[in-house]
């Protein structure tokens, strides 16, 4: 296990609009308020976009990602950590459950979903933590790691 401490930085809120990308603009947020490191909660709509509802092979060394394509509106509920990769960019993780006509489905929103009129996100900063996302060799990854 590798951890890091930190403390509670700055609160932001949210209101994204209709047809605007996630994670892009999130992390376009993040960047422009130079948020680091944070945890951060999505509800709201989307639509239009694919999940990454896991890996092909669980047992390859390899990791070939199955996509499941999104269209029509969606309910969704989401959480999510952000922290910087190698550069210092920061990188949104997001896994999301979405509900449409008594059909959940769940996954990383990582290849990225538009917004179906709105999203309310929370983010919540992280201060004098260290941790990073570092490309794992094995996995080809960018997974958490001490800074």
């Amino acid at each position: 296990m590798q951890y890091s401490e930190g403390t509670i930085g700055r609160v932001f809120t949210l209101r994204l609009e209709d047809d605007e990308k996630v994670p892009d603009v999130i992390e376009q947020f993040a960047r422009e308020h130079d948020v680091k490191r944070g945890l951060c909660t999505l509800i709201g709509g989307v639509d239009n976009g694919n999940l990454v509802v896991g890996p092909k092979d669980g047992e390859s060394s390899v990791i070939d990602p199955i996509l499941h394509a999104v269209s029509g509106a969606h309910e969704v509920a989401a959480l999510g950590t952000l922290f910087p990769d190698e550069k210092g960019t920061p990188i949104l993780h997001m896994h999301a459950a979405l509900g449409r006509d008594g059909k959940t489905r769940t996954g990383c929103i990582r290849p990225g979903l538009d917004v179906w009129l709105v999203g309310e996100v929370i983010i919540i900063e992280i201060l004098g933590a260290d941790m990073l996302r570092k490309t794992e060799a094995k996995s080809g990854l960018k997974l958490l790691a001490k800074g």
